[in-house]
């Protein structure tokens, strides 16, 4: 029913992950976009709101939002209010917004590494200070140090980011590493943002994902939860995200940081990830399906490339990839000479790394991997 093996030309359409390299032969895969059509139900829908003519300030429709509650509830058994949404022009601004929310511009802010580089870059932006802890790489995957974490607590951290499922790695947090995490924020009278925009992309039979905030109790009660149609349904550029907050002061707080800086979510938005979260349940399965095999092509390909190591995620469509012992000391741009555009490790606190987007369709996929082999192998 839908053909995620179609190539279609995003050259010359202000795609940035396309323009980066609009005249060199580079194949870009890096960027988190997809390079697949939105699902047609989400097609029809805006097509049929532009027909309309009328593009006025709006909000967002009682069906999107009697939809997310009741998606909540089935999906995660997560009983929320309509007046827990806040609605965002994006998932990063939510990431901004709670650092400016939380604490003071004496505060300190934690995450782990790696991490999508926006967690690295707004607590400078809100004026708060950094403290990171890199997770540990184990054969099986990778892990929160847990002991780690609670030594870099100080009084003065008041916010702890977390991005589950996790970008760059595709970890999807077990229940027991949510409840420590909780414990942890309880003990230390942290409040949680958690970045859920990959929820819908749990790939690993057997895996699901759960909202930290969906564990009840102490924990919902200091949780920003932050989520998004944009990666699952590839409608980054309609700008339609939200907060999940249930505490009505936490919830307070961070409008307040909102306020008369955030823009409103456009008109666009709300079609699109209303068509995408109610009518596209097929099309969500077909792409799990084709990433699972695209997911299992860069396993076995980059396996039998030298110096290189790649856990499969168990969520996402992106592949974390440790280069540290093949001897390139910028590996990012080796490949990028190479003709493959990745996303550089460093970026996400991790030098030697790269991040791949295999979310696109397999012909590509192939040939970009074809030639990191070829230009391991030659050099």
């Amino acid at each position: 029913m839908f053909d995620f093996d179609r190539i279609i030309d995003r050259r010359g359409t202000g795609s940035l992950k396309w323009d980066r390299y609009a005249d060199r032969d580079v194949l870009p895969l890096w960027v988190a976009d997809m390079d697949f059509t939105a699902p047609p139900a989400v097609l029809e829908a805006l097509g049929k709101r532009a027909a309309h003519g009328i593009f006025g300030y709006t909000h967002a429709p009682p069906e999107l939002v009697e939809g997310i509650l009741i998606r909540m509830w089935e999906r995660y058994r997560w009983r929320v209010a309509a007046e827990d949404l806040v609605w965002l022009p994006g998932l990063v601004v939510g990431l901004n917004v709670a650092c400016r929310a939380v604490g003071d511009g004496g505060s300190e802010v934690l995450t782990m590494t790696p991490i999508y580089p926006p967690f690295l870059s707004a607590p400078a932006l809100s004026g708060r200070k950094l403290a990171t802890v890199p997770m540990v790489r184990e054969r099986q995957g990778w892990r929160i140090d847990f002991e780690a974490l609670e030594a870099a607590v100080t009084p003065a951290t008041r916010l702890l980011l977390l991005c589950s499922p996790q970008n760059p790695t595709g970890r999807v947090f077990t229940p027991g590493e949510l409840g420590r995490l909780a414990e942890l924020c309880q003990r230390h009278d942290l409040v949680l943002c958690s970045d859920e925009i990959h929820c819908d992309l749990v790939l690993e039979p057997g895996c699901a994902h759960l909202p930290a905030a969906s564990l009840g109790g102490d924990i919902a009660a200091r949780t920003i939860t932050l989520m998004a149609p944009s990666k699952t349904f590839n409608l980054p550029g309609l700008n339609c995200a939200f907060a999940l907050i249930t505490d009505a002061g936490l919830r307070q707080r961070f409008q307040r940081a909102m306020a008369g800086i955030v823009p409103y979510v456009n008109l666009f938005g709300y079609i699109g990830a209303l068509a995408a979260y109610r009518d596209s349940g097929a099309w969500h399965a077909a792409l799990l399906d084709y990433l699972r095999g695209n997911r299992a092509l860069v396993a076995g390909a980059v396996e039998a490339m030298p110096g290189l190591v790649c856990i499969p995620g168990e969520a996402t469509y992106l592949a974390w990839i440790d280069a540290r012992d093949s001897g390139i000391d910028d590996p990012a741009g080796f490949f990028e000479q190479a003709g493959v555009g990745l996303s550089d490790g460093r970026e996400f606190g991790a030098p030697g790394f790269v991040r791949l987007n295999f979310g696109c369709p397999r012909s590509l996929l192939e040939q970009g991997l074809e030639r990191m082999r070829k230009a391991l192998t030659c050099r």
